[in-house]
């Protein structure tokens, strides 16, 4: 060891026997000081005990130190690790590493000899039950056609809206036996982002991710209590939320041949109201392919997730799902490349996507599955594991492949499991290279929901190994959402020390309450767009740091269905591993 390593090291034995060199002031100070997030850059719900425990330093500094936030006194200090610089943030980073330490409390990381200190956070065992409550939860308070009462929704209590018992058939959708005009009925369903219309392609990896969850993970969404209307019956909250999107899915379906709407929609988007007062009509618009296999990929899936369920209720849904899954593919055989082209006057979400093949491998493997009959030679060949999202949906059907226990579908299983896998250890080598320890390299609209999946992602290779290799590389995807990231910011609306207050939410934007829905995963940074606010807001030109907290931001500050799904699924594997 050299001179400087010995003196370092003496320091912080000095540093922990002294508590801060016994300066009360200072232990004082500490107490008292204002969070420094231009500084240090911590996981604001903080850590399970036994975890890899990160925070980032951007700041030189010799030491760090861990203090008590009830007694202000050092319980911990290490030498942080080597600078480092990344692009594409702007910024340089060191690594404070305080893994060695589990004992359960509230904590601040602080400079060495100063009042230069984090937010606070936790060490222990639940430290992710309440915000993953939350993030579920955040699904409820935005449902569509259905009263949100004090007793569920808190100070976020509303009045319904959009019941979409009268919803209009489009030009674009009419049919011999639904013409234009035609007046259906396609309640429930939950609002996709800050507007209040329903797109089948995002609620379709939005139920998959939640059907996975529970899947994987039945035990721990047996124990999640949500406080939801449905609470004291007999199937798990996080799924009778799910079904309260899922039973408006299958309204979405053609009985009469099976097709899908694309889209249950305003003809244009709204003001900032509330749901009540948006009574503009309601249509559904235009049958497509991409609509029709997403569906036909979920209902699959349903049926294989509930088929054997103890609930009855969820048994017999299964049944529903597995016939409408047939006959969406028979109608998506017929039509096999309708693509969605947005008509003339509808203005809202487009939710267009012109290579159907990714849709397609995941419906034949979802349907494939369902029915236990083995797709022939080269099925996987030319699929690629990715991160998924709405239009990029192959991974998914790997998923369930590689899941599968079915030994019919042992050779599929392994080709999918080793994609998965060195598709997992790709993200992990990338985390590796970046200074803030996450598998992302490119900054894309909804760029923390990419975080959250390729977590996701990192967790199903954990359950196809067996392995924990992974997990430090997931903690770190956590983090980065949580707070240590450059912004700064908890992407989560209601938790963390700095959280968004602002976002791109029509009922948190109208109600009146200063803080927004809590549970939201906002959409994060990303350069794609920077001319969103009018006038312009400051943004950073880093893609990594270019986020604003204003409600006109759409692009950095928009929540979505489909970006809280992977939320939840990380959230509540972490939560899980305490149990």
């Amino acid at each position: 060891m050299n001179i400087r390593k010995i003196t370092l090291s003496l320091c912080i034995l000095t540093t922990l026997v002294t508590a801060g060199c016994g300066s009360k002031a200072l232990i004082k100070a500490r107490l008292e000081a204002p969070v420094n997030s231009e500084t240090i850059l911590v996981n604001q719900a903080g850590y399970l005990p036994d975890a890899t425990k990160v925070a980032l330093l951007r700041a030189d500094a010799d030491i760090f130190e861990l203090i008590d936030v009830t007694t202000g006194r050092n319980v911990y200090a290490a030498q942080p690790g080597e600078p480092q610089y990344w692009d594409l943030s702007g910024d340089t980073v060191r690594p404070a590493d305080f893994s060695a330490f589990s004992k359960p409390g509230t904590y601040r990381i602080c400079l060495e000899g100063t009042d230069v200190c984090s937010a606070p956070f936790r060490i222990g065992d639940d430290v992710y039950s309440e915000i993953t409550r939350g993030a579920v939860r955040s699904y409820f308070l935005n449902r569509s056609g259905i009263e949100i009462t004090e007793g569920f929704g808190g100070k976020w209590a509303r009045a319904a809206g959009h019941p979409d018992t009268a919803v209009i058939i489009h030009t674009s959708a009419a049919s011999a036996g639904r013409p234009a005009g035609t007046v259906i009925s396609s309640p429930g369903g939950w609002y996709d982002a800050g507007d209040y219309n329903k797109y089948i392609v995002n609620s379709s990896i939005t139920n998959y991710t939640l059907l996975l969850f529970y899947q994987m993970f039945p035990e721990y969404c047996r124990s999640l209590n949500l406080n939801i209307p449905e609470s004291n019956n007999d199937i798990p909250d996080l799924v009778d939320e799910l079904l309260w999107n899922l039973r408006w899915y299958l309204t979405m379906q053609d009985p009469a041949d099976g097709g899908v709407y694309h889209k249950l929609t305003n003809l244009f988007f709204c003001g900032f109201i509330m749901p009540d007062q948006a009574t503009d009509p309601r249509y559904v618009v235009m049958k497509s392919t991409a609509a029709t296999l997403d569906f036909a990929a979920v209902t699959a899936m349903a049926y294989r997730v509930f088929a054997n369920d103890p609930s009855e209720e969820l048994r017999t849904l299964a049944t529903t799902c597995l016939e409408a899954s047939d006959k969406a593919m028979k109608w998506a055989e017929a039509h096999p490349d309708i693509i969605y082209i947005q008509p003339a006057d509808v203005s809202t979400g487009a939710y267009g996507d012109g290579n159907l093949s990714d849709e397609l491998f995941w419906a034949k493997a979802e349907t494939s599955l369902a029915h236990g009959t083995v797709p022939g030679p080269g099925f996987i060949a030319g699929v690629s594991a990715v991160t998924p999202s709405w239009n990029q949906s192959a991974t998914l059907g790997l998923i369930s492949l590689a899941l599968n226990g079915d030994e019919s579908f042992a050779g599929l299983r392994d080709e999918a499991s080793r994609l998965l896998t060195s598709y997992a250890d790709e993200l992990v080598n990338n985390s590796l290279n970046c200074p803030y320890r996450i598998s992302l390299d490119s900054f894309a609209w909804g760029s923390t929901s990419d975080v959250a999946n390729q977590a996701m992602i990192k967790i199903v290779a954990m359950k196809l190994t067996d392995s924990v290799r992974y997990l430090p590389s997931v903690q770190a995807d956590l983090n980065w959402l949580l707070g240590t990231n450059p912004t700064g910011y908890c992407f989560v609306t209601g938790f963390g020390t700095l959280s968004p207050m602002h976002i791109h939410h029509r009922p948190s934007g109208a109600d009146g309450v200063p803080e927004p829905v809590p549970g939201f995963l906002v959409g994060g940074p990303n350069t794609v767009v920077m001319n969103d606010c009018q006038p312009p807001v400051e943004r950073s030109t880093f893609p990594a740091k270019s986020y604003s907290d204003a409600e006109c931001s759409y692009s950095t500050n928009e929540i979505a269905i489909n970006w809280n799904a992977p939320l939840v699924f990380l959230l509540g594997a972490m939560d899980s591993m305490r149990q």
